[in-house]
């Protein structure tokens, strides 16, 4: 098990945002969380992070115990994280930018990022706040795959992106997953997510209210009804 949290649990205030989930990857997987906007998508990936406070029975990556990690930490050991709103730095050309995501480890394959986003080779010198949604995504991912990521951890990709840069990004996402980077993916839309991943978690109202193969969500009246738009108990062809 490369990622593991049991009783997971978030609370800002009197308000507990995330009420004691259980959660695990594997090595190798792309697993999924959906869910709704507030339903604690985001307030549990930074828990998994450290980057807001919880408690749990456990939480775990790689075998260690990372409740009490110092958050710097946790890049030099594989785990990689592409937040919502993709966090790069505006200011910088897009190179620095990737050269920068290559810092916490001390490594990195510039070129070999190129190779997998020529749209960032043709615009390395360009300052990064001036590229486009879509582009910026890719350069998230671009700047966090410098890292070398055992485990990587994207936060709502497709977050205000058109139709067709949001199915571009997650053909990207699932040749990240060939190539043999364990993912856990957090997004809103449902359909393209259980499309590209192994397996699922559904959210609601700071809890797992389903979890399975990914297929199996998809086919599930549930999660058709409350994701995909569809009429509880209706079947679609194919």
């Amino acid at each position: 098990m490369l990622l593991e949290a049991r009783g997971l649990e978030v609370r800002y205030g009197g308000i507990r945002a995330v009420k004691g989930i259980d959660l695990e990857v594997e090595d190798g997987e792309l697993v999924c969380l959906i869910g709704a906007n507030g339903a604690g998508k985001t307030s549990t990936v930074k828990a998994l992070c450290r980057l807001v406070p919880s408690s749990q029975q456990a939480l775990s990556y790689a075998g260690e115990d990372i409740s009490t990690l110092p958050i710097h930490e946790l890049p030099k050991r594989g785990l990689v994280m592409v937040p919502e709103g993709r966090g790069i730095f505006p200011q910088l050309t897009v190179e620095e930018n990737l050269l920068m995501g290559a810092y916490p480890r001390g490594r990195g394959n510039l070129e070999a990022q190129y190779d997998s986003f020529p749209r960032l080779h043709e615009r390395r010198r360009q300052v990064a706040g001036t590229l486009s949604g879509g582009e910026q995504q890719m350069l998230a991912l671009a700047r966090a795959l410098m890292a070398e990521p055992r485990l990587l951890i994207l936060d709502e990709p497709s977050m205000g992106l058109a139709p067709m840069m949001v199915e571009k990004i997650f053909e990207m996402v699932a040749e990240v997953a060939r190539r043999g980077v364990t993912i856990f993916l957090i997004e809103q839309n449902a359909r393209l997510a259980l499309k590209v991943a192994s397996r699922g978690y559904v959210m609601e109202s700071g809890t797992i209210a389903l979890s399975g193969a990914a297929e199996a969500l998809l086919a599930d009246p549930r999660v058709r009804a409350a994701y995909l738009g569809e009429e509880a108990g209706a079947t679609t062809a194919g």
